[in-house]
């Protein structure tokens, strides 16, 4: 079984259904509003609540950031890359690719805005990368729990199959010459954004169909990834809405 923490993650997975709960721990001295309600949705679905010292859930958590919820849960269920490409949220496909994000907070950080921007999911590696943890799924808010994560074996191969799909796949790189916000979105797309310190491995890079930056005024060459993925990806909405919008002329 596997740990889950936060209020919002723990109700969250509740809504989505895609974990099997075996247990909900709380915290004794905590008796508000949002912690009743998280009783009665527990209650009304037949999952066991216990009531527990503090110190207890530090312990199962790992840290002490657990808002005194914590949960007992099967593991994170992945998706199908075919699943992702599905679940299709809007005119246009919008898929985050992540080439190498070891970081749970950035992995929870990114699904929380992909979830924002209307995504339909995320592709992640198997190795050398972040998994949805409870540390990630703190991190996104509960995000993690409703959006389609597909982990694949291989990042080049699956922009491969992306673009058999007719997605077109735009990667985030610093040295691009092309802004990020030069391009236009109105296409089935894929943001693919690497690693920590290391960004886009070469061979993923040569697969992108297109490369692009985000412009440093500043000292610092660059961003956090999750901090590039929500300036990329709210460019995208900004653009997507702004199509939508009729012109004063019509």
């Amino acid at each position: 079984m596997h740990i889950i923490y936060g209020i919002n993650s723990v109700t969250e997975a509740l809504k989505a259904r895609g974990r099997a709960f075996e247990w909900v721990g709380m915290a004794k001295e905590r008796h508000d509003l949002r912690l009743q309600r998280l009783i009665e949705d527990c209650r009304k679905v037949g999952i066991p609540v216990r009531f527990l010292q503090r110190t207890e859930l530090d312990h199962m958590a790992g840290n002490s950031s657990h808002q005194g919820v914590v949960a007992v849960t099967s593991a994170k269920q992945y998706n199908d890359l075919e699943d992702v490409i599905a679940a299709k949220r809007g005119k246009y496909s919008l898929i985050v690719v992540l080439d190498g994000v070891e970081d749970p907070h950035n992995l929870g950080a990114i699904l929380r805005t992909a979830d924002a921007a209307g995504a339909n999911g995320l592709v992640i590696p198997e190795r050398r990368a972040a998994s949805v943890t409870g540390t990630v799924t703190k991190a996104s808010a509960g995000a993690s729990e409703h959006l389609p994560i597909a982990k694949v074996t291989n990042i080049a191969r699956s922009i491969e199959d992306l673009k058999a799909n007719n997605i077109w796949t735009v990667g985030l790189d610093e040295r691009a010459t092309q802004t990020y916000d030069a391009l236009h979105y109105d296409m089935d797309c894929a943001l693919v954004l690497g690693g920590e310190g290391k960004g886009l491995h070469d061979l993923v890079k040569r697969k992108c169909d297109f490369l692009v930056s985000i412009p440093m005024l500043g000292k610092v060459p660059s961003l956090n990834v999750s901090v590039a993925a929500a300036v990329v990806l709210y460019e995208i909405v900004r653009q997507r809405r702004a199509l939508q919008v009729p012109s004063e002329t019509e």
